[in-house]
């Protein structure tokens, strides 16, 4: 079998102390897999007959498996579902050699967590299609029910701007609105957000606003994003998708925005193919989401707005300006540097179908993780290097990104000290002091770096 592209950082290991990877092995990997263990057992309970024979032999193997995990052992070849990556994660357990949970690479390690998983559910009869977040996923967006109400609000407002006369000039700030609501969608925090009319948007008071806003975003390439989307009408825009609910609803008026403004005549939807990272997106969430903004038993604020924006996204959708495909290779353990011309595990595939694309949008963590082979790659590393193939394969993209975990590369220099800094006063000043090089991890800061795909 042909190996993966190698990468001459090294990759961040859960046997680092230093690291957040060493913190989700050993906190937060155990805490998922008891959530998982309640998710199943409440399932199960509801189910009767042989379903809830399966669930309880899941449950099993969802607890044997979080025992394995908090006791370092060793990680096993994956048994054969017949699904293609089988052969793929097998492949590079044995490349690398042997690996425990707690001195593993972390990217590659969290991958085979949630794949493994999968393969327990592909050896049932009942439970193949289960999706073990789905519950908390649905529960979650039902909580943000101001944030969403607040955000209908802002699309039918500043929609409403583009059936008048727009220049070019005022749908750059238009754009810059609604990138930052995909981009801060993964915090739920809207006070990173401006909240102002287009006009106000052009004023003094708003260029204000903006630096104020985009002053924790430490990579921003938005101008060359700009560039590349404006430079024809129409055309075709893909989204990488991370989180479902709340980060999936931002995204959706991204999307929106797009198509009202013309910016784009077709979006195209990545969403994974199986449950994975907890929150991330799988195809169904769609369809989920347009019943949750439905209800207003569901939310019940701010019906006119939300009404207004599902009833563009119903419409978008059922014309075939909204496209959901999903590739397998979303979630393979692969870093995205197999995005290119015989790239593994179907990498190929989805590097002939991104270069149709204007702009490839990858949102989210994980996709930043991949995007730069989650190596630990020195802060000031240009991005274009971090991502190497993909700087040369004709693939125009964008990653919207808050920091939560380790890999950070485009720096300036002088500025991963700074942040350190900023962080041990921030946490210090809130009787919780922490070490400075959790700012990468804190969710606080972000980036947004662009690639041309012709470096």
């Amino acid at each position: 079998m042909a190996f993966p592209v190698p990468c001459s950082a090294p990759p961040y290991m859960t046997s680092d102390p230093n690291s957040f990877a060493y913190t989700s092995a050993r906190s937060r990997w155990p805490v998922i897999l008891t959530g998982i263990v309640d998710d199943l057992s409440r399932s199960t309970l509801e189910s009767d007959g042989e379903k809830a024979e399966e669930g309880k032999v899941l449950i099993e193997k969802i607890d044997a498996l979080k025992y394995d995990v908090e006791h370092d052992r060793k990680l096993l070849p994956l048994e054969d579902d017949g699904l293609f990556d089988v052969a793929l994660y097998n492949s590079e357990l044995e490349r690398q050699g042997p690996m425990s949970w707690g001195n593993a690479p972390w990217l590659y390690s969290e991958c085979y967590l949630y794949r493994k998983m999968y393969g327990y559910l592909q050896t049932t009869v009942h439970w193949k299609d289960y999706d073990l977040f789905a519950r908390q996923k649905l529960e979650a967006f039902k909580s943000s029910e101001v944030a969403v109400a607040e955000l209908a609000i802002r699309y039918k407002t500043l929609s409403g701007q583009l059936h008048g006369s727009v220049n070019k000039e005022q749908l750059n700030l238009l754009f810059r609105e609604f990138i930052d609501i995909s981009l801060w969608g993964n915090a739920t925090d809207l006070s990173l957000l401006t909240n102002l009319s287009l006009d106000q948007l052009q004023s003094l008071q708003g260029e204000k606003a903006r630096k104020e806003s985009e002053k924790n975003i430490l990579v921003n390439d938005v101008d060359l994003a700009w560039q590349a989307i404006s430079s024809v009408d129409g055309g075709r825009v893909d989204l990488i998708l991370d989180n479902a609910g709340f980060e999936f609803y931002t995204d959706i008026i991204f999307a929106l925005f797009l198509l009202d403004s013309g910016l784009a005549d077709t979006i195209v939807l990545h969403p994974k193919a199986m449950p994975w990272f907890v929150s991330d997106v799988l195809p169904v969430d769609l369809p989920v989401l347009i019943n949750a903004l439905g209800s207003a038993s569901v939310f019940n604020i701010a019906r006119e707005e939300i009404d207004f924006l599902r009833e563009q996204l119903v419409k978008y959708n059922d014309d075939g300006k909204i496209i959901v495909r999903s590739f397998g290779f979303w979630t393979t353990s692969l870093a995205f540097w197999e995005i290119r011309e015989n790239g593994l595990g179907g990498g190929h595939e989805v590097w002939q179908d991104l270069k149709e694309s204007k702009l490839a949008i990858f949102k989210g963590d994980l996709n930043y993780r991949k995007l730069t082979y989650d190596a630990a790659w020195p802060r000031t590393t240009p991005f274009s290097t971090a991502i190497s193939p993909l700087a040369t394969n004709h693939v125009k993209l964008i990653s919207l990104r808050t920091c939560k975990a380790d890999v950070v590369v485009g720096l300036t220099n002088g500025q991963e000290e700074e942040l350190e800094k900023t962080w041990v006063d921030i946490t210090t000043a809130k009787g919780k002091p922490e070490t400075g090089k959790a700012w990468a991890w804190s969710g606080k800061w972000a980036v947004m770096p662009f690639s041309s795909g012709e470096k």
